[in-house]
């Protein structure tokens, strides 16, 4: 499905406005709604990094997933292909581009906030 652009995407609305404006401080004056927008980002993204934090892989996971991925490409020739036709390669890069924007401006306004000696939740 994703592969012909049957199944779309709905990109969260957060991720939308920080694509459309990573670095705005537009109704942004205060601690407190400093703090909203980035829950609100926490909220689609997951977690912020924390430092120390230990990251442990499955690497049987990674192998089956890779795996899987193989014999995909394998029974459908042409899949790159099919997908930059169908459309689905470059929605996913607009989607992936949306997504890196979301990240920096999440870090963006951690910047902000720490300059401001706001407390971060």
């Amino acid at each position: 499905m994703r592969d012909v652009g049957a199944r779309k995407i709905e990109i969260p609305v957060p991720i939308q406005q920080a694509a459309a404006a990573p670095y705005s401080l537009s109704g942004l004056r205060t601690c407190a709604q400093l703090n909203k927008a980035i829950f609100e980002l926490n909220d689609v993204l997951g977690p912020d990094y924390a430092g120390g934090v230990t990251v442990h892989e499955n690497k049987a996971g990674k192998l089956a997933a890779a795996g899987g991925k193989t014999i995909v490409n394998t029974i459908i020739p042409f899949r790159g292909l099919v997908r930059e036709i169908s459309g689905a390669a470059p929605e996913e890069r607009r989607l992936n581009a949306d997504i890196k924007a979301a990240f920096a401006r999440r870090g963006f306004l951690r910047g902000v906030a720490t300059a401001r000696k706001c407390k971060l939740r």
